[in-house]
């Protein structure tokens, strides 16, 4: 399902809400929630690998954006829960975008995402 904002540049083409879109994305495409959601199911087993640049891959057979998580350090520590960062590819179209996140590990014992936004470039 589309955000109101990329409902209104697909279905409508309004220079206003096209034009912030192409601002927005002409340094990283943001993925819609529902992509993000397969990507952060993919983040517990990459993580729970406990090793460093092993990537699983994840895919949204819906919107065919795909991508793969890869742990990138050792645990750090936040409020008492251990930690790892990761990134996450995101292939849409014939576009690649890389993103960063975080994910701590909970007092059930799972994996939870903290943080998921765009890699910031340069």
């Amino acid at each position: 399902m589309l955000s109101q904002d990329e409902a209104d540049v697909d279905q409508t083409g309004s220079i206003g809400h096209a034009a912030s879109h192409n601002a927005r994305s002409a340094d990283t495409a943001i993925p819609s929630e529902v992509d993000l959601a397969y990507a952060r199911a993919a983040v517990p087993e990459a993580l729970a690998r406990n090793t460093r640049n092993t990537s699983v891959p994840w895919q949204n057979p819906n919107t065919g954006a795909s991508g793969n998580i890869t742990p990138l350090a050792t645990a750090y520590t936040d409020g008492g829960q251990p930690c790892r960062g990761f990134l996450a590819s995101y292939v849409h179209g014939d576009s690649q975008d890389w993103l960063e996140g975080a994910a701590c590990h909970t007092d059930q014992g799972d994996w939870e995402v903290k943080s998921l936004k765009p890699l910031k470039q340069g």
